[in-house]
């Protein structure tokens, strides 16, 4: 089989969904590998190491839809306007693996199905343990919550450390980071390597241990927040009451933080309002926001993404890519997932799709000229498939 490795497309997307170091994996697993020309450039990856560890290199984009496997880091659900082109190439019987937003754009999800590709979203990877090095939600979620907490370094007019100096002594940044997961664990343990003093809320109690294992602060509030997880371990979105409580308590935290990073997104949809205007006009001269939830809407009212917005004295970040800005190591961790998800489908130089496995069943979205997966289902308004009637299925692609 041949898998091919597409340059992105994608305005400012620098990552590469595999590195040369992966290569290896794949050609000894039987398959071939052919990469766009200057697909991992961006990231630091040139042509040459490429071809050092075995693949080949295509000079055409269109010479690789060829393939029987095509790997990107955004396929065209993620890609809207790029992926266009790509998807009148597609061919029945191809497999497309990558982040597709099935459930904020399944409209993208239909036109692949339709066809006749097989699409495999990652970002619906269920959390369980055996899943864990293919989850790439939370390695690009690592990167985010790293480079937010420097973002809002260089916007704070102050350093985060406290320091004793002979012109006197300083006292340390406040950081609060609203919402605990990977993302938020990920920006705690940052900022308080950065010496900030850190607090940090979220709606899930059983992460209070986390978040103090880093040397933070798990703030409480008395909410009752019964299922705000899913079984797949992803946040759930909770009613408007709740969000107005959690608001007003807020309120008295942000008064006296000086950076605040918000990481609350629930998949496929609009991100939760958590910080209103007047919360925003409450906070301290010179602070700064940064709103991971910024590609969803922003977890902000004042938000805007992709934009840097001050708001009297208080500067709002809405970055909406933040691993791409970190591309070598994002790629790094990516390719990772991305080529031990591929060799957990192929057995014997083939393709084998067991539909009742919960990794397969999770993110296949599209197969056999249809939508596969119940959520996206839900999402278009359609029957969801019966289940299969066999355990497994072979393809040959």
């Amino acid at each position: 089989m041949i898998v091919a490795v597409l340059k992105e497309s994608f305005p400012n997307e620098q990552r590469v969904a595999l590195v040369p170091a992966s290569v290896p994996l794949l050609t000894n697993a039987g398959m071939k590998v052919v990469v766009q020309r200057g697909a991992g450039a961006l990231a630091g990856y040139s042509d040459d190491q490429y071809e050092a560890k075995g693949a080949g290199l295509a000079q055409e984009r269109t010479d690789l839809f060829s393939a029987d496997i095509l790997l990107s880091v955004r396929t065209s659900g993620m890609n809207p306007e790029a992926g266009k082109d790509d998807l009148a190439h597609l061919r029945p019987g191809q497999t497309v693996i990558g982040m597709a937003d099935p459930l904020g754009s399944p409209e993208w999800a239909r036109s692949m199905a339709e066809r006749g590709v097989s699409l495999f979203a990652l970002e619906l990877m269920p959390r369980i343990t055996r899943a864990q090095s293919m989850d790439v939600l939370s390695a690009m979620a690592i990167v985010a919550g790293y480079r937010a907490v420097l973002l809002g370094a260089l916007a704070l007019p102050k350093m985060f450390p406290m320091m004793m100096t002979a012109a006197g002594t300083l006292s340390p940044a406040k950081v609060f980071v609203v919402g605990a997961g990977v993302a938020g664990l990920q920006a705690i343990a940052t900022a308080r390597r950065l010496g900030a003093v850190v607090s940090a809320y979220d709606v899930r109690p059983a992460v209070k241990e986390q978040v103090e294992s880093l040397g933070a602060k798990f703030v409480e509030w008395n909410l009752q927040a019964s299922g705000a997880e899913d079984q797949g371990g992803y946040a759930k979105q909770m009613d408007e009451e709740f969000y107005r409580k959690q608001r007003d308590m807020m309120t008295r935290v942000l008064a006296e933080t000086d950076l605040v990073i918000t990481t609350a997104a629930v998949p496929g949809k609009k991100a939760p309002t958590l910080v209103t205007s007047d919360m925003v006009a409450a906070m301290p001269p010179g602070s700064v926001l940064v709103d991971l939830a910024a590609e969803r809407g922003g977890n902000c009212e004042r938000t805007q993404p992709g934009k840097t917005v001050v708001e009297g004295n208080v500067t709002i970040l809405g970055p909406t890519n933040l691993p791409s800005e970190v591309p070598f190591h994002a790629s790094q961790m990516y390719a990772k997932n991305i080529t031990t998800f591929l060799l957990y489908l192929i057995a014997d130089g083939q393709m084998k799709l067991d539909l009742e496995d919960e990794i397969v069943h999770d993110t296949l979205v599209a197969h056999d000229g249809r939508i596969v997966n119940p959520q996206v289902c839900e999402r278009l308004g359609i029957e969801p498939p019966a289940p299969a009637g066999a355990t497994s299925e072979e393809t040959s692609t």
